[in-house]
């Protein structure tokens, strides 16, 4: 047998870069912190958050190398089986935020692949849009109920070309002055133009930012197949986090030199990702190519990606289920090894997230907008276990074994977990006080109801315990 390769920290650093960063991270900066404003938050939240997150992830991966990397299976050696039911039921029911806008940002894509315009659905009513997205829903949920993932397949060759679209992007900015030098906006380079204002609506706009960062767990099972983990791994993240930071930083330079950062567009959100690779198409003279390429990788990788969040996350939950919290209707297979009940629990739960945003007061726009701001407080909410699990390791002591330590001191490693815990949370509660009334009950509700839910799934498994000893 030949000898395994080991990972170079470089190697971990652009493998996690991929799965982390997202052009739309951008996008949403832009849009929710005027502009080039939006350049002092990345760089607090990379410094002040990122890299400890993604450092402790590290100890974790090496500590727990043998159960996978889940969350809810660190939290089982740390803490007990019960609470790391409750962290496993957090990573799987804040998908569903995240599952319902998937079919709608396809759809978005599709339009602007076909029409190279935004009129489809900014002239949509709500509630049209949305039956639409149901549709496409109930499709892909039948699809992964039958074990058939076509899309699974393409998830990576998409995921990869919207990866290389987007440091395109930033690349043919730096040289568009030089080509199409009239059509360029004038960036005021003066610290009035960058330094924002510390009120209100900065600070409940953290949750977007947290969103954009957060999943760094994904990496952890790669840590101990480096070659040197107790070096390379906090080079490979400081390297990881320089590189996402020179993306949010020239991404949204790039912007500001498409947009007034004063008055961009409404819909920037929405649509400013096709914006801007309609408008770099007409820089270089090559029409819609870019737009027409970028919005049919988008509609794929969103496609993907749902299968993907409706399957994966169940499996998580209930591969490992543990009975005494879990019924065992919830745990039925199909013949393909689908977790049955669980897609039609998650079809129920998705439809009804689907369907209430379209009778809410308002456009697809502001629709759009409200959609990404609750799952900006609601995916959140599952990093809170990272940082709940690395207290526990390092309370424990020497009781576990890594081979990489972000710091070797118990009390300064909980005062890193505890800070990262306290900021998601401050992040997470102010985000949901944004909007107006009907967002901010959307905001409220909706994660108390999911996480509510988890509450009353043990009950079931010891009535059903009651029945089986009777």
């Amino acid at each position: 047998m030949g000898k395994i390769k080991k990972i170079k920290w470089y190697n971990l650093a652009f493998m996690a870069f991929s799965s982390v960063w997202g052009f739309a991270n951008v996008v949403n900066g832009f849009s929710e912190y005027d502009g080039l404003k939006a350049i002092v938050a990345w760089v607090l939240i990379f410094a002040l958050y990122f890299v400890p997150y993604a450092l402790m992830v590290g100890e974790m991966g090496s500590a727990f190398k043998n159960l996978g990397g889940g969350v809810s299976s660190w939290i089982q050696e740390t803490i007990s089986p019960k609470v790391a039911y409750y962290a496993g039921w957090t990573y799987w029911i804040v998908h569903m935020p995240y599952i319902s806008q998937k079919p709608q940002s396809a759809l978005v894509a599709l339009s602007w692949a076909v029409t190279q315009s935004p009129d489809l659905t900014n002239n949509m009513s709500p509630i049209l849009l949305q039956i639409g997205c149901l549709i496409i829903f109930l499709i892909f949920a039948w699809i992964t109920l039958q074990g058939i993932n076509p899309l699974k397949n393409l998830a990576t060759i998409a995921g990869s070309s919207m990866f290389v679209m987007s440091l395109l992007y930033i690349l043919l900015m730096v040289a568009a002055p030089a080509i199409a030098p009239d059509r360029i906006h004038a960036i005021d380079w003066s610290l009035d133009s960058f330094i924002p204002t510390f009120d209100w609506k900065y600070l409940t706009s953290f949750s977007i930012l947290v969103f954009a960062v957060g999943g760094c767990e994904r990496i952890s099972p790669y840590v101990n197949k480096m070659s040197d983990p107790a070096k390379g791994f906090p080079k490979g993240m400081i390297f990881l986090a320089l590189m996402v930071a020179a993306c949010a930083i020239l991404g949204t330079i790039s912007m500001g030199m498409m947009f007034d950062p004063a008055n961009p567009p409404q819909d920037l959100m929405l649509n400013g990702a096709y914006y801007c690779f309609q408008l770099l198409g007409e820089y270089y003279h090559v029409g819609n190519l870019f737009l027409i390429v970028f919005a049919l990788c988008n509609m794929i990788g969103q496609l993907s990606v749902l299968i993907v969040s409706i399957d994966a996350p169940l499996r998580m939950l209930l591969d490992s289920a543990n009975p005494h919290y879990i019924p065992s209707w919830l745990t039925k297979q199909n013949a393909k090894g689908v977790y049955t009940n669980g897609v039609k629990m998650v079809v129920i739960i998705v439809s009804v997230l689907i369907i209430v945003p379209g009778l809410l007061p308002g456009d697809v726009n502001s629709m759009y907008k409200g959609l990404i701001q609750l799952n900006s407080v609601a995916m959140p909410l599952r990093y809170l276990w990272v940082f709940v699990a690395y207290m526990a390791l390092k309370k424990a002591g020497s009781k576990f074994d890594s081979e990489y330590k972000l710091t070797k001191s118990k009390t300064i490693g909980m005062m890193i977990g505890a800070w990262c815990f306290l900021f998601t949370a401050f992040a997470c509660l102010l985000g949901m006080f944004k909007g107006d009334i009907g967002q901010i009950a959307m905001n409220v509700v909706t994660p108390l109801v999911l996480l509510g839910l988890g509450l009353i799934m043990p009950a079931f498994a010891r009535r059903e315990e009651r029945n089986k000893q009777a």
